[in-house]
């Protein structure tokens, strides 16, 4: 009867589902699956945490289903020249309001330059002639401070706040120019959270700031060539418009990784890091990471099978 009784139930056992592993359910087909990956993603983003000497926050968005990861996410830290994406947001949506230009001129003044201007410093006053794109380009391709400045000084610092409130964004403020250390030591710091600029990017990607050719336009320049973190590891064809930013103690980039049929938001940010080159290195991992899931996912049929 023993013998009879475990014959039977064997069919039952064998049906039922693993431990810890959901019964089949009327979702689309592969979505258990691309749970494991996203479930494994956020674990390898864990183990980086663990081994980092500093505090990480990382926020990353599916741009297509909106699925999120979020690490400490909601944490207030410096941008440092991350912070230049809201500037050129701004520049971006007064060009589209009509009021100030991306054509209009900038004679090139010596009083603009300060620590971190090497290319505007090397530039004629007086003499070489650029355009507000022209600064833009500067500023993001190889953060230059003073394009940037000239550029705050354009468009307005409160401008640049107003449009982050419109898309309710608290924790991401623009509080002083670049260099600016007296404003710093006060506690004039240039902030956000890896959430909001996740939230930021997301808004210019889709159509509450930008639309059309200047959307198209604000991603070119924010993909200028540039010595960044996130796409460190990526292979040579992958894509990604992002601006790094790096203060004593501060490693941060953030942007969309153009990731091909599926484009995600990305910020990483790191403070009272205890090793700078260390904290780029996660961010390159975290930003490799990344990567390699949205490619996987983008490349794949629905039950995983990746498609030629």
């Amino acid at each position: 009867m023993r013998i009879l009784a475990a014959v039977l139930a064997s069919p039952l056992l064998l049906a039922a589902p693993l431990a810890g592993q959901a019964a089949p359910s009327s979702r689309a087909p592969g979505a258990e699956k691309a749970a494991v990956l996203w479930s494994k993603l956020e674990r390898s983003i864990a183990e980086l945490d663990a081994r980092l000497d500093g505090v990480l926050a990382v926020a990353i968005k599916d741009l297509t289903d909106g699925r999120m990861i979020l690490l400490h996410a909601d944490e207030v830290m410096p941008t440092a020249s991350t912070i230049k994406i809201a500037v050129l947001a701004e520049l971006y949506r007064q060009e589209a309001a009509g009021g100030v230009r991306l054509s209009d001129p900038y004679l090139v003044d010596s009083a603009d330059v300060v620590p971190g201007s090497d290319l505007l410093a090397g530039l004629t006053p007086g003499v070489t002639r650029l355009t507000n794109r022209d600064l833009a380009t500067l500023m993001v391709g190889v953060s230059d401070n003073g394009a940037t400045n000239v550029l705050i000084r354009r468009i307005g610092m409160e401008r640049v706040n107003t449009l982050l409130d419109s898309l309710g964004l608290k924790a991401t403020r623009l509080r002083r120019r670049m260099l600016d250390l007296a404003a710093a030591r006060a506690g004039r710091e240039n902030t956000a959270s890896a959430r909001e600029l996740v939230a930021l990017l997301e808004a210019l990607w889709g159509t509450r700031v930008l639309s059309g050719a200047l959307r198209d336009d604000f991603f070119r320049v924010l993909a200028t060539p540039k010595e960044r973190y996130l796409p460190r590891l990526l292979p040579e064809q992958a894509r990604m418009a992002s601006k790094p930013g790096w203060l004593e103690g501060v490693r941060v980039d953030a942007g969309i990784g153009f990731a091909p049929n599926r484009p995600f938001a990305i910020a990483v940010m790191i403070t009272y890091s205890g090793d700078e080159r260390a904290a780029e290195q996660a961010i390159a991992d975290i930003g490799l990471a990344a990567w390699r899931h949205f490619e996987r996912l983008g490349g794949a049929g629905a039950f995983g099978r990746k498609l030629p």
